[in-house]
């Protein structure tokens, strides 16, 4: 369906290129050929690179005699099999079918994509794919660890729920995105603070998308999906294993700023989460609990290697400061969504492009002036249309303003283009119709002013505003 999240990816020029991700723009059946081979059985990251070595890269492997294949990539005899099973399940033309199923990978976030938190990449064991519902929008400043982890166990003391709903709506108050991985006890209560506070949850998932663990959190998950972000590295329909639950532990510390403990017995993998960043050399505190509690002698134990003791929840805000979204507008995010637009305007600049994936005589992305993006910022005392409506004040504007802002608005032409013909509400395909352009090159800047908080999706591939888009001078 379309390149739908512009990004980089590592080089098939050369072993070294490939195996060290080094990068090089991929068009959109690069990206679909990535996420195909994603998810076949037995292959990470690791050999999807060397796939990449193959002559004519993901698309010739695709093809490529299996028992040849194998021997060039020094996969074990067992993994063979399993590949040309995947491949014989669909088919020689896969692409087109997964384009549908997948809507052209639209709410998936790949390694060279734009967004792609450079912490993930640095794991040992990186996810070929991350997959997505709810705000975009976070990705920005989870891309830069601009997010709180809440971690704990699943069974703890009435204290230990209270501190963990305490910490996670004075997060939210204060602007932080709050990580977590729904699970019972600590997690979920730390989601239900924020939401309770309209803070921005996140939740990393043990499971695929369309699974609930435990069952009864399926409102809360639905919950945090609608007001916050939903990820797991697993894709819809896949088998979950108990090594799963354990795994996110490395991706909710790869996305956070610091990281809190509320309370979690020895044998925990709040522990663990909490051992990764402590490795990685991030701020972890840990609340102080009964020392007769088996259920917290983990985390305080931890007080006694040095961990930061957290005895109030103003405490970790005095120390962290205002989060990316606090006030509304978040500081970094006119930058974001610049550079998106700069991806939209590129995206829709020219019908022919060049190999390097520029229209003939086009200058690169980087280099195509823009003029101010901005989204109306509330009036005091006003509730903003949800917690993570992005506002961006003009240079002038005062830091709260005393009215409804109604500075001129100037959008890349391309993207106000396309703001235009979405209108109220509109499918891709009615899209399409109205500004004459085909899907590969729309469907890009479409999910990029969607990171951005222009628009939000809606099933069947359809877009709406997200927010007031202010066209005119002072009122």
């Amino acid at each position: 369906m379309g390149d739908l999240v512009r990004g980089l990816f590592p080089a098939a020029m050369s072993p070294e290129s490939a195996l060290a991700g080094s990068p090089c723009a991929w068009d959109a059946r690069q990206r679909l050929w990535w996420l195909l081979w994603s998810q076949c059985p037995g292959i990470g990251v690791q050999r999807l690179r060397r796939l990449l070595l193959v002559p004519g890269g993901l698309e010739a492997a695709w093809l490529h005699p299996v028992d040849q294949l194998a021997a060039r990539m020094g996969w074990p005899r067992s993994l063979g099999p399993a590949v040309d099973q995947f491949r014989a399940r669909w088919g020689s033309d896969p692409l087109p079918r997964l384009a549908r199923e997948a809507q052209g990978g639209r709410c998936v976030l790949l390694p060279g994509d734009r967004r792609w938190p450079e912490a993930i990449e640095a794991l040992d064991r990186p996810p070929p794919a991350l997959y997505w519902r709810g705000r975009g929008s976070l990705w920005a400043p989870l891309a830069r660890r601009q997010a709180v982890a809440v971690v704990g166990t699943r069974r703890p003391s009435s204290h230990g729920l209270l501190m963990a709903s305490r910490i996670g709506a004075a997060l939210a108050a204060a602007g932080w995105p709050v990580v977590s991985g729904l699970a019972e006890g600590i997690d979920g209560a730390a989601h239900e603070g924020c939401l309770a506070a309209g803070g921005a949850p996140v939740g990393v998932l043990g499971t695929p998308l369309d699974r609930t663990y435990p069952r009864h959190h399926h409102a809360l998950q639905q919950q945090v999906a609608r007001q916050g972000l939903l990820l797991s590295e697993w894709p819809v329909g896949a088998p979950v294993r108990p090594g799963h639950f354990a795994s996110r532990n490395r991706l909710q510390v790869a996305l956070a700023r610091a990281l809190v403990l509320v309370e979690c017995p020895l044998a925990s993998g709040a522990l663990h989460s909490a051992d990764l960043a402590w490795a990685q050399g991030l701020p972890l505190w840990v609340v102080p609990a009964d020392a007769a509690r088996l259920s917290a002698l983990g985390s305080n134990r931890l007080l006694a290697r040095g961990a930061t003791p957290l005895l109030t929840a103003a405490d970790l805000i005095d120390q962290l400061g205002p989060g990316p979204l606090a006030g509304g507008p978040w500081p970094g995010l006119a930058a974001a969504e610049l550079d998106l637009a700069e991806t939209a305007a590129c995206a829709m600049a020219a019908d022919s492009r060049t190999a390097d994936g520029r229209a003939a005589g086009e200058r690169p992305c980087a280099d195509v002036p823009l003029r101010a993006m901005a989204i109306a910022a509330p009036a005091v005392g006003a509730r903003p249309p949800g917690p993570l409506a992005p506002t961006v004040l003009l240079a002038g504007d005062s830091a709260q303003p005393k009215r409804p802002a109604t500075t001129e608005l100037q959008l890349a032409s391309a993207g106000r283009h396309l703001l235009a013909a979405v209108g109220a509400g509109a499918s891709l395909e009615q899209i399409c119709q109205t500004l004459g352009q085909p899907a590969e090159q729309l469907a890009p800047a479409l999910l990029d002013l969607e990171l951005a908080g222009l628009l939000r999706a809606e099933p069947g591939l359809r877009w709406r505003p997200a927010a007031r888009l202010l066209q005119s001078g002072p009122a």
